[in-house]
């Protein structure tokens, strides 16, 4: 394992607000969990933070785009330069979001750098694009379909680098059962999706390890795992904006991160989508930092 690098991106600015007039909490997940001193157990270095524009929505309205599109194309860049000098430097970068949109940070920077793969380890697929849904709007519910190409210039083609990853390049894992119609999409674009059903069928650690062997072909120089909170059962993680029943046991997260974040092609790791304002115990927030550290842990 290369040296691990703690790098915050506390952006929320591809979330609907919660309620009128109320930001979204998920920009405190990176103080939360280093508050559970996630950065000494996992002993790694200090990377930082790059902080966020402010969130603002002004006058959007639906129909508008994406909102923030502008403030987003530029923190991805600042995030980006961030990882690629430490994927350039051989480190390994442990982003602690904010929102899903921080994955277009990584995805920019490592397109930057070669063809890399992602997979995605998250409740839902974030795929919403102008050609599946006329309700546009919130990037942290867009980002692998901007990443690959869909949807406005402005976001999908930062430098002249877009698609940032390639459909064949990209694996999800832990969807909910329910999200019929997207998968439906997706197989019909060749790109693997393991519910969570599926995951229990053929387990979770023979499914990392045949992710992370589908990942090591010449023509890809690694992957990069993005790991959403709300991929783990609202039993355990009520604290995040779409806590829909159904989810992975932390035992199960467990098993999958496992043996992805212990091959030598893993370059990255961020994690997203995790709001204090609903753990007022912190819980939750425990836990997902155990489960951080854990899966960097020698099985």
């Amino acid at each position: 394992m290369s040296n691990l690098v703690v790098l915050d991106a506390p952006s929320n600015l591809g979330l609907r607000p919660p309620a009128p007039g109320i930001e979204p909490g998920c920009y405190q997940l990176a103080r939360a969990l280093r508050r559970e001193r996630i950065l000494p157990r996992l002993g790694a270095r200090e990377g930082g933070v790059v902080p966020p524009p402010r969130y603002d929505r002004g006058n959007w309205q639906e129909g508008d785009g994406v909102f923030h599109a502008g403030a987003i194309a530029a923190y991805t860049v600042q995030l980006a330069d961030r990882i690629e000098r430490h994927v350039r430097a051989g480190d390994f970068p442990v982003v602690l979001g904010g929102d899903c949109s921080i994955q277009l940070g990584a995805s920019l920077a490592l397109r930057r750098l070669g063809r890399f793969g992602l997979a995605a380890v998250d409740a839902s697929p974030d795929f919403r694009h102008p050609g599946n849904s006329d309700r546009i709007g919130a990037a942290g519910g867009e980002e692998v379909a901007l990443a690959t190409g869909r949807g406005q210039r402005d976001l999908t083609d930062l430098e002249g680098l877009g698609p940032y990853l390639r459909d064949e390049d990209v694996r999800f894992f832990g969807i909910r059962d329910f999200f019929h119609e997207e998968r439906a999409e997706l197989a019909a674009l060749k790109i693997p999706v393991v519910t969570v059903s599926d995951l229990r069928q053929w387990g979770a650690d023979p499914l990392g390890r045949a992710t992370v062997h589908s990942f090591e072909v010449p023509q890809l120089d690694g992957f990069w795992v993005h790991l959403d909170a709300d991929v783990l059962d609202p039993s355990v993680m009520p604290a995040v904006d779409s806590p829909d029943p159904g989810g992975l046991l932390p035992e199960e997260l467990l098993a999958l991160l496992r043996p992805l974040l212990a091959s030598a092609y893993c370059v990255g790791l961020n994690v997203t989508i995790y709001d204090p304002d609903l753990d007022p115990d912190g819980t939750a927030g425990a836990l997902l930092a155990d489960l951080v550290v854990a899966a960097f842990a020698e099985s």
